[in-house]
């Protein structure tokens, strides 16, 4: 019995399908990477993110902790004042009620500020306050690091809540701190203080 030599069939791939298989893979590898690069691109660094919001709420707490008076805490009348405006058991030169921002000659060196002395000694003082190279401890020194990050505050009169238990307007302070850092992140937070110790100094 004879048998014919025939050919036999192969089990693996020929070169053509493989250089097809590698281009098609890296086409499909390149779409993939451009998209996880826009992507990573247009997300905002979860570590600035972190900074600006510990730069917002540190700011917040420094000015909610100032105190809110009927009079400027330099005034003559400050401790003893049974409301808000001048004369009549009010403020001798100055009520807070109608000076928002640093008392003083501003710009000039009898203007309040954040650093120097007279420094502001009330929450509406900080109102226009802003820092746009850095951020600056309250000695002025720009803190390492943040060199590349602003804030900016602004204070308004506001009222909170409803009848029968509404705060006037004249009462409650809006605190609006936004800060700024690389890539253009950015936060506003919002906060409020209330006049519930009209005769408090610093």
């Amino acid at each position: 019995m004879s048998t014919k030599p025939g050919r036999s069939k192969s089990g693996g791939v020929t070169l053509i399908e493989l250089v097809v298989f590698i281009v098609i893979v890296g086409v499909a590898m390149a779409g993939l990477f451009a998209a996880f690069n826009t992507i990573t691109a247009a997300s905002a660094d979860p570590q600035v993110r972190k900074q600006v919001l510990a730069i917002a709420e540190s700011l917040m707490d420094e000015v909610q902790l100032m105190p809110f008076t009927f009079c400027d805490p330099d005034d003559a009348n400050a401790a003893d004042a049974t409301g808000p405006g001048i004369g009549g058991g009010g403020c001798a030169t100055t009520s807070e009620d109608t000076a928002m921002g640093p008392e003083g000659v501003c710009p000039g060196v009898t203007c309040e500020t954040r650093y120097g002395s007279p420094k502001f000694d009330n929450v509406s003082d900080y109102n226009g306050f802003s820092m746009s190279s850095g951020i600056q401890d309250i000695t002025n020194a720009t803190i390492a690091g943040l060199s590349a990050y602003s804030a900016s505050v602004t204070v308004s009169q506001a009222g909170l809540g409803a009848a029968p238990n509404a705060i006037s307007s004249s009462e409650a302070l809006r605190i609006s701190i936004t800060v700024t850092g690389p890539g253009s992140v950015s936060i506003t937070l919002e906060g409020y203080r209330t006049r519930y110790a009209p005769n408090s100094l610093p």
